[in-house]
């Protein structure tokens, strides 16, 4: 073992259940959240769904957390060409499916007398959005070709920069403090740059420069990650340590603290559920289900956006009813039924299946055990 591994490194299991099942919760938090903007309750009555969208923080580390798993067991990064056709291969048929079916409903929605603002849907944003880089520069309006995408060129920007990353890592695995330290010098740092620029917390970047709130969540979750090799939890203590951070997590959010707080709160929210797999202490996070529906939460992610403007404006168009209208019990539940069940079928039928193709074609046959050992568990937990 070598020095920079440290005497204290113990494991954790290959299979971390909590962190696949927690997802679907974290995109339904952000569904949610979307979803209240245009439903019947006032927007103060719903405090825990007005900060549910910060699950894209959670996702963000979650992301540094289990791509440190996967990739930086030993002492070398990943061979960088097969991790980046491994990540393309996880993230874009998905994204290609649903920005093309926003194309077609865009070209067609004339024909059905729905009318488009002028200029919402343009070619330099769809370009961006296809290429990815929607969230790479400063800008004044949003993406519109699909919303949450933004967070998937964040995404793409981390992967990118993940040899950069791992360099770091591998450097300072022995001393997890110290990374986390970094991630919270650099998180307030480009938190003060991001205020000065555009009057937000960082916690608030979206379109425009997206890629900065990623960079320092995702240092957080690999500093995370080496942090909880040195502990090993009884299955009690680990189940405890679980529902004290969720608690914690879902306090804060319903008091309306600061994004900035719930950020730095995620952490040991993660931390916890992945030490619950190494405890094993079993919860439902780990049933079939859970896993499941884990699995799919990228698509219900991606996919709630175009649904819930495309029910509006069929409602506006064949209703009549005014773009202003607030949905009701009933209306939102048929609506999130829908949305589970494009989502859910887009995971089976694009998502999956797609993903398997690329790999075959992007990843050549000739990798060593190690990397088809890191094909197998590189999409456990990881969001994108």
């Amino acid at each position: 073992m070598s020095d920079r591994s440290g005497p204290q490194r113990v494991p954790f299991p290959d299979v971390l259940d909590p962190l696949t099942g927690v997802r679907f919760f974290l995109a339904l938090g952000v569904v949610l959240f979307h979803f209240q903007l245009y439903w019947t309750l006032p927007a103060e009555s719903a405090g825990l769904l007005n900060r549910a969208r910060l699950g894209v923080d959670v996702f963000f580390i979650l992301s540094g957390f289990i791509l440190t798993h996967v990739y930086l067991q030993g002492d070398e990064a990943p061979h960088y060409r097969r991790f980046l056709a491994a990540r393309f291969a996880r993230i874009y048929p998905a994204h290609l499916f649903i920005l093309l079916a926003m194309l077609g409903l865009v070209l067609i929605a004339p024909l059905f007398g729905v009318g488009l603002e002028p200029g919402r849907f343009n070619s330099p944003d769809f370009a961006g959005t296809l290429l990815l880089v929607q969230a790479w520069f400063p800008r004044e309006t949003l993406a519109l070709w699909n919303g949450p995408a933004w967070s998937l060129s964040a995404e793409w920007f981390a992967y990118l920069a993940f040899p950069a990353y791992a360099a770091l890592a591998l450097h300072l695995r022995a001393r997890p403090w110290v990374l986390i330290a970094l991630a919270m010098m650099l998180f307030v740092a480009l938190d003060a740059f991001y205020r000065a620029q555009f009057g937000r917390v960082l916690p608030r970047a979206e379109d425009s420069l997206g890629i900065l709130r990623i960079a320092p969540e995702f240092l957080y979750g690999i500093g995370l990650y080496y942090l909880g090799q040195r502990w090993t939890p009884s299955p009690r203590v680990a189940v405890m340590g679980a529902w004290g951070t969720t608690a914690a997590l879902l306090g804060l959010m319903q008091i309306g603290a600061d994004d900035r707080i719930i950020v730095a709160a995620a952490g040991p929210f993660i931390l916890a559920l992945a030490l619950l797999a190494k405890a094993p202490g079993r919860t439902f996070l780990s049933h079939p289900v859970a896993l499941f529906v884990g699995e799919a939460s990228f698509a219900l992610y991606l996919v709630h956006i175009p649904i819930l403007m495309v029910w509006r404006n069929a409602a506006q168009a064949f209703a009549g009813w005014p773009g202003d209208y607030r949905m009701g019990v009933g209306e939102l539940t048929a609506l999130l039924v829908l949305t589970l069940a494009a989502a859910a079928a887009i995971h089976v039928f694009v998502e999956q299946p797609g993903r398997r193709w690329l790999r075959e074609r992007m990843a050549p046959q000739r990798a060593d055990p190690v990397e088809a050992r890191r094909s197998v568990h590189s999409d456990q937990g990881e969001p994108f």
